[in-house]
């Protein structure tokens, strides 16, 4: 595939262009191979409509509280897996022009602040009990501190999300199979803000796949020859 051969000769290139830095050859011979250009369709990742989102909350809250206050950090603050999994109860004890706040890392280690709304709070606060310190989320059966790994939960709740109970059968609010909780109807200025993406076109790339079908132009077309 194009992509493969893309991905192969940046490898070829680079071994290339640093011997010659080195001095190890006089020349690069790879400095005018050109690589084949990789065309990509729309993005395939969906992010949650809002009745999946709403089925996949419930049901992480109706799991466990730690399951509840890691599904809402994924689910409404967009936090990535890593990030959730090290919350500290710290980290979001500051108020700022009135809003509760959470500070995180995010990742080049860059720091990152964000308000935290009464519901995603009401469930963190679920989780930390009567804990004052230390992480927010807990492994449910040995109460050891969470890991990266602990995104296991939001793969687990998002699939039992998919399924009424006792049935094998997705359910008709369940979630596609690889959801992905972006930025529904948030405003594309807003949506890098909350996403914590440095480049708008990474915000663009989700939830295309989805998007760009509602409100693609055919629709219009098809409606105005038939004189809606």
């Amino acid at each position: 595939m194009d992509s493969s051969v893309n991905t192969m000769m940046h490898a070829v290139r680079g071994y290339f262009r640093f011997s010659h830095i080195d001095g190890t050859i006089t020349a690069d011979p790879a400095v005018m191979v050109t690589a084949p250009k990789v065309h990509w369709d729309e993005s395939r990742t969906q992010g949650l409509d809002r009745l999946e989102l709403i089925r996949f909350l419930q049901v992480a809250q109706s799991s466990t509280v730690h399951h509840g206050a890691l599904a809402n950090l994924l689910g409404i603050n967009a936090l990535r897996a890593s990030e959730a999994a090290a919350v500290g109860i710290e980290d979001y004890s500051d108020v700022l022009r009135g809003h509760r706040v959470l500070h995180l890392v995010d990742k080049g280690n860059k720091p990152a602040t964000m308000p935290l709304t009464v519901p995603v709070l009401r469930v963190q606060e679920a989780c930390r009990g009567e804990r004052i310190t230390g992480p927010l989320l807990l492994r449910p059966l040995s109460g050891d501190p969470s890991t990266g790994v602990m995104s296991v939960g939001w793969c687990d709740a998002s699939r039992r999300s998919r399924r009424s109970p006792g049935t094998s059968a997705p359910t008709r609010y369940g979630t596609p199979p690889s959801p992905t909780p972006w930025t529904p109807g948030v405003p594309l200025r807003d949506a890098p803000i909350l996403a914590r993406h440095a480049d708008p076109r990474t915000t663009e790339h989700y939830d295309r796949a989805r998007g760009n079908l509602d409100r693609h132009g055919v629709h219009f077309l098809t409606a105005y020859i038939a004189g809606v």
